[in-house]
Order: C-alpha cells, then sequence, then structure tokens
C-alpha cells in the first residue's frame, strides 16, 4: 500500500508518534511518503501524483484546541491535489492539563472535517514507554486492516451495468 504521513509537530512530540507509525508501516512492507508540513509542501514531495490509498495526518493543538496554520494549510493543499481522500486516519498529541475540551482538539477538527471512518489517535503529550508503543502499533494496525478492508470492498464492487 502506498502511505503518506503528513504532521505538524511543535515540540517534536507529534514526530515521535508518527515516526513510530511510519517504522510500523515500513516495517509491514508498505510504501511511506513522509512530510513534516511545518517545513515541507506537498507540491515538492508529490509534484506529479499526489494520490496514495491511505492518507495519516497527525497534529498538535493550539490556542483552546486550534489546528495550527501550517497543517491547515497542508490540507487545504492535499483538498486541492486529490479532493478530500476516502481513505484518512488521524493522530494528535495534546495535554489534558489545558481542559478535556481542548486536549487533541486539532486531530478532532480534522478528523471532522473529512469525516473519516478511521478511529482516531489520541496521546497525552509525548509517547512514553511500552504502553504508548503498543497503542500507536495497535492503533496502526487496525487502521491498515480497516483500509485493506475498504479497498478490498471498492475494488471488488460491481458496476452497473444497463441491459437491452
Amino acid at each position: 500500500m502506498r502511505i503518506l504521513i503528513a504532521f505538524s509537530s511543535l515540540s517534536g512530540n507529534t514526530r515521535d508518534v508518527a515516526r513510530t507509525i511510519r517504522a510500523r508501516c515500513e516495517a509491514l512492507g508498505h510504501a511511506v511518503t513522509w512530510i513534516e508540513a511545518d517545513v515541507q509542501a506537498l507540491a515538492t514531495v508529490c509534484p506529479r501524483n499526489a494520490a496514495h490509498d491511505l492518507y495519516v495526518l497527525g497534529s498538535w493543538s493550539t490556542n483552546g484546541g486550534r489546528t495550527p496554520p501550517e497543517m491547515k494549510r497542508f490540507i487545504e493543499d492535499l483538498v486541492l491535489a486529490v479532493g478530500k481522500p476516502e481513505h484518512i486516519a488521524v493522530f494528535g498529541t495534546g495535554e489534558t492539563q489545558w481542559g478535556e475540551e481542548y486536549y487533541c482538539g486539532a486531530a478532532r477538527r480534522i478528523a471532522a472535517f473529512f469525516d473519516t471512518p478511521y478511529p482516531r489517535l489520541e496521546i497525552e503529550q509525548m509517547p512514553h514507554g511500552e504502553r504508548d508503543a503498543a497503542t500507536i502499533r495497535a492503533w496502526t494496525d487496525s487502521v491498515l486492516a480497516l483500509t485493506h478492508t475498504l479497498i478490498e470492498t471498492t475494488a471488488h464492487a460491481d458496476t452497473p451495468r444497463l441491459h437491452a
């Protein structure tokens, strides 16, 4: 499967989660395109064809659970390039100390914008130890399994035929 992982990270926490997701995807034999939305644009990484089987977007949250501007720009570029992808999974990092209503707000907003059927991954601050690593691996595995199921279901759908 071709997977695009794009994220925005302020302190490196979201980047750490993205690295774990990428490592899991690559270990399972998937081709991964890596975009750090803070410093890279979709057009420079995927100049000709931005189409992937799965898009995995990650973000930290700013100012009351908002999506950072660089992630908003990336999402705008993605929608212009390929429309709203059908297979999009979202993860985020955040701090519950700012209030549960703001925790991972960007991930929640992005998931709502794309109306994704995938579960969200939310990590408190930075990933710590084996427990968070196992959570990230399990989430990644569930996203990959769901994508495979959704692709298989659509790939074998028979188009309607008109008979004379």
